[in-house]
């Protein structure tokens, strides 16, 4: 049986646990306000452009002078998966989820006997990939969004996809990071990068749109592409990064909640047996008063 010293301690401890959570909860609540708003403030503009671009690029894919970036290398044969998580921890599933999505979609391509090269955005992803997956880790990328995440973070794993592309390292990317639903839920979602794949375009008024609009471009559509199409990657990829971040602050909030929850159960918990390890301690020594009382 502990003794009392040792129960004022561990409750005082875990008291001042439950303080640390309780501030980084509020810490992550008042974060994840501005992160939402960005992420969802991005949405639009990224639907719209890869729309666009799809639009454009429908009567580029099987022309024989289509931007490498929409054709590809004409192969599937080495994919680059560009791994998403966080530098920090306390997240609770958040990095998990995303080396837990990365694993299956390894062992979905070694099984139909393709090469696979992994970048990471996010130390976290990393420390948990490198044993398992040291050879195939080409890079590390951290300390994004330091001490706020802007376009130039985004433009800069862009550009690095883009060297890799051009150097003919691989035939296609794809990015698998977490997508902010609420607070509680994290959607994981990968995204093909290179070579460029619209989304299906949504049933009804779309796709009559898309059937019935005809538009002339000025210059041509293969300048247009030319342009846009690594624009767009960066676009794409700076989106993920803010639904990352929100989804990571939502996620820390989570947790911190639910230790900061624990916390104060355990507390009660220890309270309890410490006060009656106390009035067990007390009954003892009256006990022993007493009856030396009486034998005297």
């Amino acid at each position: 049986m502990p003794s009392l010293k040792d129960l004022r301690m561990r409750i005082d401890s875990v008291k001042s646990t439950q303080k640390i959570t309780s501030a980084m909860k509020m810490v992550a609540a008042a974060k994840l306000r501005r992160a939402q708003e960005q992420a969802e403030a991005a949405r639009p503009y990224a639907v719209r452009m890869e729309r666009m671009l799809g639009s454009l690029a429908g009567s580029m894919t099987s022309s024989t002078g289509a931007p490498k970036l929409l054709a590809g290398t004409g192969k599937q044969d080495v994919h680059l998966l560009v791994m998403m998580t966080s530098d920090r921890g306390l997240c609770g599933a958040f990095n998990s989820s995303i080396v837990r999505d990365t694993r299956r979609m390894v062992a979905e391509l070694k099984v139909d006997g393709k090469e696979v090269k992994i970048l990471c955005v996010g130390r976290k992803g990393w420390a948990q990939v490198r044993r398992e997956f040291a050879p195939m880790i080409v890079d590390l990328i951290e300390g994004v969004g330091r001490p706020r995440l802007s376009f130039d973070d985004a433009q800069g794993i862009s550009n690095r996809v883009l060297e890799m592309f051009e150097a003919g390292e691989f035939d296609v990317c794809t990015l698998i990071y977490n997508r902010f639903k609420s607070v509680i839920a994290q959607i994981v979602t990968r995204q093909q990068l290179i070579p460029f794949a619209a989304d299906e375009l949504d049933a009804g008024e779309n796709q009559a749109d898309a059937n019935s609009t005809n538009y002339d471009y000025e210059p041509d559509e293969n300048e247009i592409l030319e342009v846009l199409l690594p624009r767009n990657m960066s676009v794409q990829v700076y989106r993920s990064l803010l639904e990352s971040n929100a989804s990571e602050h939502g996620a820390r909030m989570s947790a911190m909640d639910n230790a900061t929850r624990n916390a104060g159960e355990m507390i009660d918990s220890l309270t309890l047996n410490y006060n009656r390890t106390r009035q067990a301690f007390i009954t003892k020594e009256l006990i022993e008063i007493i009856s030396g009382a009486e034998a005297v």
